[in-house]
């Protein structure tokens, strides 16, 4: 049966180890071949995705070039910046895997902004990791060069930056997503978790932060009644103990044993946790929703239970 599918695609598949244009775009192009066959299958498609290793990068260019005459561009702006970039290359990616596979469909990008509280208190504890990673020795210098900076260890594989990550509030223009959906369109929008900003009686403000695109797609989910909500990641399954001997992969978990796991601190703060807490919020969300947690390589297998499946 048709689905309405809402896809979050992590940094693992749009950044490889060459952080050039031409290679993420290659990435890209490999990542739309994994979801062409459910738009071949008529779901809905509709596309998310992270931003974090790209931000990150963008952001160091930004304070290398720093000057009177080329100041540098905030945090805020920077996001908008690299959701500008990587639409436009999964739109190039998706209308080529498309065309390839004989299917005519019009790509549609939509820039967009993420309301965010004031008095989150992501602002005063920063987790959420953007840009390169660093060794422990690199990282303690530039901690000690940069005081206002934090750097943490990343799931075994670095130190790298973290920022601000609050949780988004509303998402002005998710009536254009279901629009666009409703009409056969693929949509890919509201990259980096949207554009943070701040409301009050005299306007809309950027403010500096990264919103997990993880909670971000599980808003849009909801808000345009999607069937399922997929987050794609580096590894087929969640597992717990992980990287320990005792590394056990997850199949299908209710919400009760999510809970259980998050409160044993079995996902890392700025990159398991967000998926598992967006998915088990959508779960809860409505009757007969579904939510996934796999690699892009297990997209063809869902069907057949591929991945970590949250339920009620």
């Amino acid at each position: 049966m048709a689905e309405r599918i809402v896809i979050a695609l992590g940094g693992n598949a749009i950044l490889t180890d060459d952080p050039t244009a031409q290679a993420q775009m290659k990435a890209l192009d490999v990542t739309c071949d994994y979801i062409v066959p459910l738009i071949a299958a008529g779901h809905e498609v509709i596309i998310t995705h992270g931003n974090g290793p790209q931000v990150g990068n963008l952001l160091l260019q930004q304070e290398a070039a720093d000057s009177p005459e080329n100041p540098a561009m905030p945090l805020d702006t920077c996001v908008a910046m690299t959701q500008g970039s990587i639409g436009y290359w999964t739109m190039l990616a998706m209308r080529g895997a498309l065309k390839r596979a004989g299917i005519k469909k019009l790509v549609q990008v939509l820039a967009m902004t993420a309301t965010v509280s004031p008095d989150d208190p992501a602002f005063k504890h920063p987790t959420k990791p953007i840009g390169p990673f660093y060794t422990e020795d690199q990282a303690r210098e530039l901690m000690a060069a940069n005081p206002d900076e934090t750097y943490i260890e990343d799931s075994g594989r670095g130190w790298r930056r973290v920022v601000p990550s609050p949780e988004p509030m509303e998402l002005p223009g998710c009536a254009g997503i279901e629009a666009l959906a409703d009409a056969g369109i693929v949509v890919i929008c509201t990259g980096g978790g949207g554009i943070p900003v701040l409301e009050d009686d005299k306007g809309v403000y950027g403010v500096e932060g990264v919103i997990d695109k993880d909670l971000t797609a599980e808003k849009i989910a909801e808000t345009v009644n999607a069937d399922h909500l997929v987050i794609c990641t580096g590894v087929d399954n969640v597992c717990v103990d992980f990287g320990k001997p005792s590394q056990r992969a997850l199949s299908t978990i209710s919400i009760s044993e999510a809970e259980r796991y998050i409160e044993e601190g079995q996902f890392p703060a700025g990159s398991m946790l967000p998926k598992v807490r967006g998915c088990m919020r959508f779960v809860q969300s409505g009757e007969g929703r579904r939510a996934t947690i796999t690699s892009l390589e297990c997209l063809s297998r869902l069907s057949e239970g591929a991945g970590t499946t949250i339920v009620r």
